[in-house]
């Protein structure tokens, strides 16, 4: 039921998607740094020149290998104990019952809320959104050597916007690499540049879509046209390094990646950081809010 709030939401939906019968490519309307550059930012000046016009950084092996092994020995215990236990906040692959994702990790579990806390995080968090920030999204991603499948191209923003109803671009994501990234092991692909525009998506939200676009995404996916634009003016890439390193990546980076058919597993610790001044509002879609675990509204 579309409420009061969903009619203002209308009125100031700056980014609007999935309502038009054609696609379209508009330029973003948003900052992608938010605080000027000291010798006291937690990034070089040219990590952050480097971050704004691309909408991506790769921070090589930025945690320890001891961190990074409390970290897998976690991961594996959790992959283990609901490898048969079922819960609405764990997501399976489309195809088996491999566990595919595990959500709200910053908020159930111990080691990685404090990983989410972890200073050598935040403070880069608050430097490029200029404001104190907050979990919007955590969970630990499970790609299996052979088995593990591919997410197409798209913008979280996107989703976020319509589905969560967060206002403005003034997100970005942290995937941690808990294995080495390879070209062959489905690691992450990014468009450089694709931040800058905002690609309005076509087809109307199915009612509690999450259910299936966590497995597999239908909706809020860009047509092919406008992602060729972008990859032609950007071209693609493939951050790749050893275990512990970081990609941090804005809201709005069209990304995506392929299925795994290495035998090398991929895993990674995701966390959305989201501006405490880009509160979600009412979905812009008119649906009901997804839930919690996938969309922290209760800060």
């Amino acid at each position: 039921m579309k409420t009061e709030a969903n009619i203002v939401n209308k009125v100031n939906d700056v980014y609007p998607s999935r309502i038009a019968a054609k696609p379209s490519i508009e330029d973003r309307k948003d900052p992608v740094v938010y605080s000027s550059w000291t010798e006291s930012s937690p990034l070089t000046k040219e990590q952050t020149e480097f971050y704004e016009k691309n909408g991506y950084l790769f921070l090589e092996e930025y945690f320890t290998e001891e961190e990074v092994q409390a970290w897998k020995q976690e991961l594996k215990r959790l992959q283990s104990y609901y490898k048969e236990q079922e819960s609405e906040h764990v997501i399976r692959e489309p195809e088996s019952h491999e566990v595919r994702s595990i959500f709200a990790v910053h908020d159930n579990n111990a080691i990685f809320r404090a990983l989410a806390k972890h200073e050598k995080l935040t403070s880069i968090m608050e430097y490029l959104l200029g404001s104190k920030t907050y979990i919007h999204q955590s969970r630990i991603n499970f790609k299996p050597g052979f088995t593990g499948k591919e997410f197409y191209w798209h913008s979280d923003f996107e989703t976020w916007h319509v589905e969560d109803g967060m206002p403005l671009m003034r997100a970005l994501s942290c995937s941690i690499t808990l294995e080495d990234n390879n070209h062959f092991n489905g690691a992450l692909m990014v468009i450089p540049g694709s931040h800058k525009s905002f690609v309005s998506c076509v087809g109307a939200t199915p009612e509690n879509h999450y259910k299936d676009s966590l497995r597999k995404q239908e909706y809020g996916v860009p047509d092919p046209d406008s992602l060729t634009k972008l990859a032609d003016e950007g071209g693609i890439q493939m951050p790749i390094g050893k275990a512990g390193s970081v990609l941090l990546f804005d809201c709005n980076i069209m990304h995506g990646s392929g299925s795994n058919i290495s035998p090398y597993p991929r895993s990674n610790v995701f966390m959305v950081y989201n501006s405490v001044e880009n509160k979600l509002a009412e979905p812009f879609s008119g649906q009901q809010p997804r839930p919690e675990y996938i969309a922290n509204r209760s800060i």
